[in-house]
């Protein structure tokens, strides 16, 4: 049984709040946010991850594919560049073969 969305988004808000490191976390409430297309929220989010984890690269696609859809498409590049310039450093092929092809989609 999945928790309901408006549940999950105020134990992950909560959980942030109160000042968790867990990437996991913050990657989750990023993820609430893109889902219910609060965008804003959602990069606020993403950057607080990358400073405090800037080598969870999963966070790279999902935010660069998100800005890429509405239409910020030279932050999209950005995300995607970085993350796969630390997905190359951490050894990571398969998200940087994601990232690069993400990538090569935005051309």
């Amino acid at each position: 049984m999945s928790t309901p969305p408006n549940k999950r988004l105020a134990f992950l808000e909560k959980l942030t709040r109160d000042g968790s490191k867990d990437p996991l976390a913050w990657y989750g409430l990023a993820m609430e946010y893109r889902k219910l297309e609060r965008w804003d929220e959602a990069l606020q989010t993403f950057a607080a991850l990358r400073a405090e984890n800037p080598d969870y690269v999963a966070m790279y696609l999902m935010c660069g594919q998100m800005l890429d859809g509405v239409g910020r498409k030279e932050e999209a590049r950005s995300w995607m560049e970085a993350g796969l310039e630390r997905a190359r450093a951490k050894g990571d092929g398969h998200a940087a073969s994601e990232l690069e092809s993400a990538l090569a989609l935005l051309d």
